[in-house]
């Protein structure tokens, strides 16, 4: 979800556009860009919507595809325990993720009688980290969103891609199952909403860079009952845990200089979520529209500015893969809310092996609020820091 807010996610536009033409479509138009930072800067915007006030969120229309906007995801998150006495307690983390792209503005671009014909392209990420082995798997699918390869829909709420797919049980408060395999890799998980969904921003209106239209629509379930399997080479585990939903659409949102971003979704073990992102800008700063959200045990929601909370990476960890130079670890400090924490990667290597690299893995959550102890785990993304060039290796 890709993240300075997932507004902002790895290059849905630009992976989906490379794909297109090995699933035997039209060839994608040559103005999108292959370049993730270009790409989320807008480009040629005409003819797409642009999110440039709040827009109401309404249920279950907002949880499904918004097509006359460029871009769109919807992304699920957890950290998961084997509930088996043979498993001894064993740690996962997913994520399991769609993207959807618009190739062109226009609602009916193929006049020909074709169950092929769509201008819609889609995207999906899997990953699973399996803490107690240190491993890290990750795949990733492109489909075009025509002749049932892959597609989302409102009422009821269903995203999928081939296989893979994330398919609500009944109305808007009922759960939603996650399904996907990749090799000896699997999940399947039914997600219980133990709070209901809160808009980020302006009651949803998220703004990323200082241009009208540079924002997106964004909203969280940030707290989900897990249960279900989780499957590795060593075997099938039955698990249950928590897990974090988001949902964003929008059709621009870095500005020029805007080089990475860095994203956390946090569950406190008091009741508190936390969903925090500073977006990095090429001379060193950060984006002044760097946002974030505290929501309370009840489901209410403080929104969070730039200045209400510090961001610092602790240490450097190197991919051997793309040379990347990730933080190893992170500090955040909420003075106003006396709210110090430590996060630390559950598996240090959680980089994606996909088209576009960027990292996203379970992270442990230990520090003090009001000079208590507290401790949580969620989900942190990093982006930007893989060398120009070395991203698709």
């Amino acid at each position: 979800m890709i993240r300075a807010s997932n507004a902002i996610r790895p290059a849905a536009t630009a992976i989906v556009a490379l794909g297109l033409a090995c699933l035997g479509c039209r060839p994608a138009p040559p103005s999108i860009s292959a370049d993730v930072m270009a790409m989320m800067a807008g480009g040629d915007d005409a003819g797409f919507a642009r999110v440039t006030a709040p827009e109401p969120l309404a249920f279950p229309a907002s949880e499904g595809p918004h097509p006359t906007y460029r871009t769109e995801w919807w992304y699920y998150t957890g950290n998961l325990r084997a509930t088996e006495p043979r498993a001894g307690g064993r740690r996962f983390g997913f994520q399991l993720t769609f993207f959807r792209s618009a190739l062109t503005p226009a609602s009916d671009v193929d006049a020909r009688d074709s169950l092929w014909g769509t201008n819609q392209a889609y995207l999906a990420h899997f990953a699973v980290t399996d803490v107690e082995a240190g491993a890290f798997h990750s795949a990733e699918r492109l489909a075009r969103g025509a002749a049932g390869l892959a597609g989302a829909t409102a009422d009821p709420f269903r995203a999928w891609l081939e296989t893979w797919s994330a398919s609500r049980i009944g109305g808007p408060d009922q759960p939603v199952r996650l399904v996907a395999a990749d090799g000896p890799v699997a999940i399947d998980l039914t997600l219980r909403p133990t709070k209901p969904p809160v808009g980020h921003g302006d009651a949803g209106y998220s703004v990323k860079g200082p241009e009208p239209g540079n924002a997106s629509m964004y909203f969280s379930y940030s707290r989900l009952a897990a249960t279900g399997t989780v499957t590795t080479a060593d075997g099938a585990f039955a698990v249950e845990g928590g897990a974090w939903h988001d949902h964003e659409w929008s059709t621009s949102a870095l500005s020029a200089g805007q080089v990475g971003w860095d994203w956390f979704s946090l569950q406190l073990d008091d009741g508190r979520d936390l969903m925090v992102f500073r977006i990095r800008e090429a001379d060193g700063g950060i984006a002044p529209t760097s946002s974030g959200s505290q929501i309370a045990a009840d489901g209410t929601v403080r929104h969070l500015t730039v200045d209400d909370f510090t961001l610092d990476p602790r240490g450097r960890w190197t991919s051997p893969r793309t040379g990347g130079e990730y933080p190893a670890a992170w500090r955040i400090d909420i003075p106003s809310a006396d709210l110090e924490l430590d996060v630390q990667p559950l598996v240090a290597d959680q980089e994606l092996s996909t088209a576009f690299r960027y990292w996203e893995g379970a992270v442990a959550v230990e520090g003090s609020s009001a000079g208590r102890p507290i401790g949580g785990e969620g989900y942190l993304e990093m982006t930007g820091y893989v060398p120009t060039g070395e991203g698709r290796r």
